[in-house]
């Protein structure tokens, strides 16, 4: 990290932050609790740096404005919780159509409905997951700190200008709200979408040419003149029913996703080595789980910890590593009814079981439950 220093800030003014260090020049929103402190001080913080700040009359305009700055050559983004998000769906699922490089910032809060919203909630992640119909893969980022609302929200923007995608940053209304101190470092490589790759005479908007399955994108209203379409399109961007072209260009969509899962996923794990035992966490609420691990492992358990950074698409390798170290058992922990759990148990074959604290409630574990519920797990 650099030696910049420390200050005070709240997660939701560091993920604006974050985004107008690594080049986001337009932010299209609209207020809602709790992430309106990033429009806000997106308002104040993008004309000084030479960048556009439009407040939108709803959600749905809000985020068909950052496709469409997107298509202009713009880094361009978003912000919204569980109410909003909802609303931008059907655009979401345009933007992985267009392959329109995008961060959509959504500070989770209790649901469904309007439900509370000055509270937390881990409720959203299959939300984030599962948005827009169709198939497609979506990258996921679950910041726990301030400092990670900075650093998570750049590197949403050097996955979506890398891959061509829209990103999400899932945060929460604690951790948007909080103050922490935090760096505004720069040191971070900033990534840019890859350019056309033929003059504007040979130009397809979908072609690929590269291993990697990103086509090059032009600017609109340059030299280059293409076409797109939300619907099933060639590599012209002209629409094409033909069932072979759907195949295709799902499968494009979603593998250029799957074969970059090494270069996506990130986790951390601590005293795995020796556990039988793992809980598993992310965001939030992973913060009570080092003083709960620590008093378990005083009293002779064998029990070790992991955090999820990586949402989407889920690290399939953390789940080998827990088969490989003959882990027993793996407690998910999360502020919902159970939904990581889910993903979790799919990988049972690998000789873990499953068990989950799963509650839909506003407030992060203390330390205590979860010591609590870990020395339940271990008298079953």
């Amino acid at each position: 990290m650099s030696k910049s220093k420390a200050i005070l800030a709240t997660g939701n003014y560091a993920s604006a932050e974050g985004a107008i260090a690594v080049g986001c020049r337009y932010f299209g929103g609209y207020p809602i609790t709790p992430s309106s402190e990033i429009a806000a001080y997106m308002s104040r913080r993008l004309p000084q740096v030479g960048g556009t700040f439009i407040q939108m009359e709803d959600e749905l305009a809000s985020i068909v404005s950052v496709v469409g700055a997107s298509y202009a050559g713009v880094k361009a983004m978003t912000a919204t919780s569980g109410p909003g998000f909802s609303l931008m769906a059907e655009t979401i699922g345009l933007g992985f159509m267009l392959e329109a490089p995008m961060v959509i910032v959504t500070v989770m809060r209790g649901g469904p409905s309007t439900g509370q919203p000055t509270k937390a909630s881990q409720s959203d992640v299959m939300q984030t997951r599962w948005a827009s119909h169709g198939d497609y893969e979506i990258i996921v980022l679950a910041p726990a700190s301030v400092q990670e609302c900075y650093d998570f929200t750049i590197r949403a923007f050097n996955f979506a200008e890398k891959y061509r995608t829209p990103v999400i940053v899932a945060s929460d209304g604690i951790v948007g709200q909080m103050e922490e101190p935090v760096f505004y470092h720069s040191d971070f490589e900033i990534i840019n979408r890859k350019p056309p790759q033929v003059p504007p005479s040979d130009y397809k908007p979908f072609e690929i040419i590269d291993e990697d399955l990103i086509p090059g994108m032009a600017v609109a209203g340059s030299e280059y003149n293409f076409y797109v379409t939300g619907l099933t399109h060639d590599v012209t961007g002209s629409p094409d029913m033909r069932p072979e072209t759907q195949i295709s260009l799902n499968k494009r969509l979603c593998d250029k996703i799957r074969r970059a899962r090494k270069d996506i996923y990130d986790w951390e794990g601590y005293y795995l080595e020796d556990a039988d035992t793992v809980i598993l966490s992310y965001g939030i609420n992973s913060r009570g789980n080092p003083e709960a691990v620590k008093r378990a492992r005083e009293k002779g358990f064998k029990i070790g910890y992991a955090r999820l950074k990586t949402l989407w698409p889920f690290p399939e390798d953390l789940m080998e590593k827990f088969g490989s170290l003959g882990i027993k058992k793996v407690i998910v922990s999360e502020m919902n009814y159970g939904m990581i759990i889910r993903e979790v148990e799919r990988f049972r074959h690998l000789g873990f079981s499953v068990s989950g604290i799963s509650i839909p409630t506003t407030i992060p574990f203390s330390p205590s439950l979860i010591y609590d519920e870990i020395l339940k797990e271990m008298k079953k």
